[in-house]
């Protein structure tokens, strides 16, 4: 994979080393964020309906929530047919566009980082 686009911070640094290229392929997305700890259960209790509408977006290929310990650091890795499909679901679903709105209202984060990357190469399967 190749960073194409990234913004934010994990653990106060920018890991990516972005090369913005014009990619019209298979498209990789990585979330991370540090959850406010007093923020967590109304953070979680917006997830179900983020993660249905997820799960049934067009294009979206397999997608999966990562964490680390202690609690509170959560993220997803998540492989799209192209930037289209990710944006689809990322902007016009409107799960996700209630979630984006409820992160800048209630500030769910003390940390965040959105990251895309071009899959330029495959190996094995994407069950």
């Amino acid at each position: 994979m190749k960073p194409i686009s990234s913004h934010g911070f994990w653990s106060r640094k920018q890991p990516f080393l972005v090369d913005k290229i014009d990619w019209n392929g298979k498209i990789a997305a990585v979330t991370r964020a540090r959850i406010v700890w007093r923020k967590n259960l109304i953070f979680w209790h917006a997830v179900p309906p983020v993660t249905e509408s997820l799960h049934q977006s067009p294009g979206l290929l397999n997608a999966i929530g990562i964490g680390e310990a202690p609690i509170g650091l959560q993220g997803t890795f998540s492989v799209w047919e192209d930037a289209a499909s990710l944006r689809n679901f990322a902007y016009k679903g409107e799960a996700h566009s209630e979630a984006i709105k409820a992160t800048s209202a209630q500030q769910w984060y003390s940390e965040e980082l959105f990251a895309r990357f071009a899959v330029i190469d495959e190996r094995g399967l994407l069950i």
